[in-house]
């Protein structure tokens, strides 16, 4: 049977001098395959992205999305196959984004993921998108190593881990509400901005002033989770009474001001965690690590507090399958995350 194979060939990969994984990585609106060879070197990643479909929506659209990776998958694929200049009978393991996302997409790379895996006969990983994000930072970084912090900014988590090993964590803060990146693509709705939100919000912040308070204090404070809900709707409210009094809003100060709170909420308690728990290495991972404000800022910060900063190269920000393979690479070193095919996609997985 397939499974019992890809068992005794899973446990031989382990100890295998040179592994080449081809990852899949489908959970929003990004068609992506990649070929890594031992955790920490890009052979090829291939990235389709669907930015200019959903934009005319506002927003990505899920059965809109899962069509386009349909139609997208095999040609990318052989793309990657080609670039990395390798034969189908060279690839050692298949790995897969099978959590958490959009669950008509996330099936998309599942089903092919599973496919494949099992025409190629060899083994199959089923990797959490957020474990990707965090392993980003080992493709741009070959020497990085855990221990160390990690603050996780994406568009569906936002949260401060404690990373011991490359596969064991503690949680110690999250938010309780909305992501920092959900909260930025509501702002940037509510005041006319295109999708995607949160770089349109980066873009008019430069040209804007910090002169808005939207909300007095932290609803947080005193912990380590975060909460982005009032924040939001204070802007939403601010937008609308102004309009209601026929005041002009100036866009640029309104992101200047808002992303300016969130940064120094994220800033303020990431840093905390480093002085509490130790550590001197800071990783940021998701797709909200692309922002100039954050960067500067914690850039700054970590100058001031001998915290040595590590941020992944702007490709590898968003959501990619490289970051899936190198994931997938230190799962199998471990001797975790062996699928069968009886796996399926989750829209929610835990921190």
């Amino acid at each position: 049977m397939y499974f019992d194979r890809a068992e005794k060939k899973y446990e031989a990969l382990r100890t295998k001098k040179i592994v080449k994984i081809l990852a899949i990585e489908s959970s929003c609106d990004e068609t992506s395959i990649a070929i890594i060879e031992n955790g920490r070197k890009i052979l090829s990643n291939v990235v389709a992205s669907q930015i200019d479909i959903h934009k005319r929506f506002g927003g990505v659209v899920p059965e809109i999305a899962s069509r386009n990776h349909v139609s997208a998958i095999s040609n990318i694929y052989k793309e990657a196959l080609s670039l990395a200049k390798i034969k189908e009978n060279e690839i050692d393991a298949v790995a897969v984004t099978y959590g958490a996302g959009l669950v008509g997409a996330l099936l998309v790379g599942v089903n092919f993921a599973k496919s494949l895996a099992f025409s190629l006969d060899v083994p199959l990983i089923a990797v959490s998108h957020i474990k990707g994000h965090i392993a980003a930072n080992y493709l741009t970084y070959d020497k990085l190593t855990p221990p160390f912090i990690c603050l996780m900014v994406s568009g569906g988590h936002t949260a401060i881990l404690k990373i011991n090993s490359y596969n064991s964590h503690e949680l110690i803060g999250t938010t309780v509400d909305d992501a920092a990146g959900e909260a930025f693509d509501k702002v940037a709705r509510v005041l006319g901005l295109s999708y995607p939100g949160g770089p349109n919000v980066d873009k008019f912040a430069k040209e804007g002033n910090e002169n808005i308070k939207f909300v007095s204090h932290s609803p947080m404070s005193g912990t380590y989770n975060f909460s982005f809900s009032g924040l939001k709707t204070a802007v939403i409210n601010y937008v609308n009474n102004q309009k209601q009094k026929k005041i002009d809003v100036s866009v640029p100060d309104v992101c200047a001001s808002f992303q300016s709170e969130v940064t120094n909420e994220l800033v303020a308690k990431t840093i905390k965690a480093c002085k509490e728990f130790g550590e001197k290495k800071l990783v940021v991972a998701g797709g909200v690590s692309a922002n100039s404000k954050l960067k500067a800022t914690l850039e700054n910060e970590c100058i001031n507090n001998g915290i040595e900063l590590y941020m992944p190269q702007l490709s590898l920000c968003t959501d990619n399958a490289a970051m899936i393979g190198s994931a997938a690479y230190y799962m199998l070193k471990d001797g975790i995350g062996l699928a069968d095919l009886s796996l399926t996609a989750k829209a929610t997985i835990t921190l």
